[in-house]
């Protein structure tokens, strides 16, 4: 499972990562150049982060 984050959204990725999965998820950067076309899996805004599995 891979969800997108941007700041406001972050907890709720992370807790609902764990939800689904039971895994301890991981929470990194998204590089600068998918930062222009990748949005939150929450609302609308530029995605910040990438939260997954290990």
């Amino acid at each position: 499972m891979t969800k997108y984050s941007c700041e406001t959204h972050i907890d709720h990725a992370l807790d609902m990562h764990v939800a689904e999965t039971g895994e301890y998820p991981v929470m990194e950067f998204l590089s600068e150049d998918k930062k222009l076309s990748t949005t939150c899996s929450y609302c609308e805004q530029q995605a910040t982060y990438i939260v997954s599995s290990k």
